[in-house]
């Protein structure tokens, strides 16, 4: 059908959107916002789009404007523009308010980008030439609404027609088979050692005793070689984690694999939401020991005392851009289980002030503070402290703003880049007074063994 310009077609619904992505990655620049069907009980939407008509990609304080095969280069604040990509494009008539996307922007805002907003140490060396930000204006997108088991192919007004008939061919041909299979050529090594982690733990506590902070989110890096086809990887990894918030975003030699549990921002029709996970347990290897680390988990002093400081800390970013006495705790210390891990998850909402946009709030809340700790500049001076390189993407964020004013954002854990043929990924957890080096070690490892035991 044809509605100011904006043309909607049903396509055919499936549970699995892998194949339907496997068709366009021969189009520049594909993107997939997964959630994580059929094996996911959590996930309900699927985003897939390619060919941007422009793109955003910054590193330091330079970010470059690529479009038509010509570069341009700015100095400006990166999610200005950002919001201004988004704001080129027509808003979606009101009729589409109910669906995720119609055209926007997609991308990543990687966590180094916090300190264009903080004034923090820049001292650690970077472990891969991903960039801070890289961010696409798509202007088609095939979505899945797996609630309501139906499909449809947004077109809007500024796709040019030759990108709709390359996206139909696409769309209707059969999925190439892949020229290369993955393979890792070397185990997963650690930046640093569990003993630096151990040091690292002990000085935290020291500041913490010290008045300094009340937690610290402590991350730890790890990197392989690998050769063949980081999608293929992909598929492995989806199989193994599936998870609500995930994405594959490609370029050149250079991929995000995102296997996320966490949502950082929604924002839609200006009702806000977010989702912080603190608290962590393993599964267990019986139905008897899983329920009794849940159990323990949801009754444990200090995850519980964990979480609640980040709450309060999201409440205070989240007061920047909403309406005063609008926000609310709907959900506290809420149990979410997946493959690997059980997380106690809280959820806050809020309702954004008028003259704010969702980048804005994006902006106002970045990096999410369930990956920073309490207080949020303070932590992020003793994580640049500690660490030892630095964060690139991971504990950034991953999403997606619509021409309906709608954006659904992830935190960037569980997450690996793949740059040419390294793949980096890091692991991490927060620190607090009575918390044990070696406790923390092993629940750093338990987030992550799964995505490495897969590949």
């Amino acid at each position: 059908m044809q509605n100011n310009a904006f043309e909607v077609v049903d396509f055919p619904y499936t549970t699995d959107a892998e194949p339907l992505f496997e068709r366009v990655r021969s189009l520049e620049n594909p993107v997939w916002l997964d959630s994580g069907k059929p094996r996911s009980l959590q996930g309900r939407f699927d985003i897939i789009s390619a060919a941007p008509l422009k793109v955003l990609e910054t590193c330091g304080s330079i970010t470059s404007i690529i479009e038509d095969n010509a570069t341009s280069v700015s100095h400006e604040d990166p999610f200005t523009l950002s919001e201004a990509l988004w704001q080129e494009l027509e808003a979606a008539p009101d009729e589409f308010n109910n669906q995720p996307f119609t055209g926007g922007i997609i991308g990543f805002w990687g966590y180094d980008l916090g300190r264009r907003i903080e004034n923090i140490p820049d001292k650690n060396p970077s472990v891969c030439s991903i960039p801070d930000m890289r961010m696409g204006q798509y202007v088609w997108a095939l979505v899945l609404n797996h609630s309501a088991q139906k499909a449809w192919l947004f077109f809007h007004p500024a796709c040019p027609p030759s990108l709709k008939k390359s996206v139909s061919q696409c769309l209707n041909s059969t999925a190439p088979e892949p020229d290369h299979n993955f393979e890792l050529c070397s185990p997963f090594r650690e930046s640093s050692s569990k003993q630096q982690h151990a040091e690292a733990v002990t000085k935290i506590q020291h500041y913490i005793h010290a008045g300094d902070c009340y937690q610290v989110n402590l991350a730890t890096h790890f990197s392989a070689t690998f050769k063949g086809d980081s999608w293929q990887a992909y598929k492995q990894l989806r199989r193994a984690l599936p998870s609500p918030y995930s994405a594959y975003i490609e370029w050149n030699d250079k991929a995000v694999l995102s296997l996320s549990p966490e949502r950082f921002l929604k924002s839609s029709m200006n009702q806000v939401e977010t989702k912080p996970i603190k608290g962590t347990v393993k599964r267990g290897t019986t139905l008897e020991i899983d329920n009794q680390n849940a159990i323990e988990l949801m009754n444990c002093k200090k995850n519980r005392a964990e979480n609640l400081m980040i709450v309060d800390l999201l409440r205070n970013d989240l007061g920047k851009s909403c309406d005063p006495g609008s926000i609310r705790v709907p959900k506290l210390f809420a149990l979410e289980s997946f493959a690997n891990v059980h997380h106690l998850v809280s959820t806050v909402t809020a309702k954004l002030s008028d003259g704010e946009t969702p980048l804005s709030l994006l902006r106002g809340c970045f990096p999410g503070g369930s990956i920073t700790g309490a207080p949020k500049k303070r932590a992020m001076e003793i994580i640049d402290e500690l660490e030892n390189c630095r964060r690139n993407l991971y504990c950034g964020s991953i999403g997606y703003v619509s021409t309906t004013g709608r954006m659904d954002t992830n935190i960037a854990i569980r997450t690996m880049l793949a740059d040419g043929h390294t793949l980096n990924c890091w692991g991490g957890g927060g620190i607090v007074a009575d918390s044990s080096p070696d406790d923390e070690y092993q629940e750093l490892l338990a987030k992550i063994h799964v995505l490495m035991k897969a590949l």
